[in-house]
């Protein structure tokens, strides 16, 4: 996953749990058309605070379920084929998979961080590239086949803080595969996605929690820079999430849409978003 961009000065390390569990969306196709919001008049809201961390307030609404927080977005490059390569000439630095001995983002010969990353053959999508990685996966393909990774180019998906116990996750009840919808409270444009990787940060060698990263597909949706090597925003992003939505799959984009848009429109849509903001 990448670094966020406007926290550079911190130190990353992401942690791989399971590495052999890295997922991926060989997803087809259709193009992803964000939804212009109309703006909504505010009105009176009950929410409860579930999890504050710095920075970072993650809410919830007293009679719906689901979670919802204001961040910026960082850009994760992970899981698209051109993601990383040895001499790094990929769309996202090398600096942010990891390093010898410590892979976060590779897909490794021994499925573990200190493995050696595998690299793409002739008859992969970027022959002489890494197999990058997300924490969601196709369980029907092999490991190291590049189309078991969610692709950050192709489909919207969100990334979510997981440290060492799993705190936030347990707290929320969020799981991998479960959908979430992004508005971009600066330009009104809403796009739904799917969490499909996760997070650990230090800083000072001590866990930090960032909230706020997205996919490349997910911040060209948005209207966000996506660059993954110097993109992102540093606010205007509001994330809501529905736990229990997914099965833990990765899905097709017109899934992603379709789930998301009735999730969302029963959560309170854009008016509910903007009652909080």
């Amino acid at each position: 996953m990448a670094i966020l961009r406007y926290l550079a000065t911190h130190m990353k390390r992401r942690e791989l749990i399971k590495v052999s569990l890295f997922a991926s969306s060989a997803l087809a196709g259709a193009s992803i058309v964000p939804v212009i919001a109309s703006k909504a008049r505010s009105n009176s809201v009950s929410k409860t605070k579930i999890f504050e961390h710095g920075q970072y307030t993650v809410w919830k609404l007293a009679s719906k379920p689901g979670f919802f927080f204001k961040a910026g977005m960082a850009i994760d490059a992970d899981g698209a084929p051109s993601a990383y390569h040895p001499e790094n000439k990929g769309i996202d630095g090398i600096e942010h998979a990891g390093e010898p001995g410590n892979w976060w983002a590779l897909v490794t010969d021994n499925g573990k961080p200190d493995g050696k990353p595998v690299i793409q053959s002739k008859s992969d999508p970027n022959p002489g590239y890494y197999i990058s990685g997300t924490a969601l996966y196709d369980e029907t393909k092999k490991r190291t086949d590049p189309k078991r990774y969610v692709d950050s180019r192709k489909i919207p998906y969100v990334v979510l803080p997981q440290n060492n116990n799993e705190e936030f996750l347990k707290l929320t009840n969020i799981k991998l595969g479960d959908f979430a919808a992004v508005y971009n409270t600066s330009n009104k444009k809403l796009v739904y996605a799917i969490f499909a990787d996760t997070s650990l940060f230090f800083a000072g060698g001590i866990e930090e929690y960032r909230f706020g990263e997205g996919s490349i597909a997910l911040a060209d949706a948005v209207n966000v820079s996506s660059n993954p090597r110097h993109g992102g925003v540093k606010e205007g992003l509001f994330y809501v999430f529905f736990p229990g939505s997914g099965n833990g799959k990765p899905r097709t984009l017109a899934e992603i849409n379709r789930e998301g848009a009735k999730l969302f429109k029963q959560w309170g849509g854009v008016p509910q978003v903007m009652a909080l903001v």
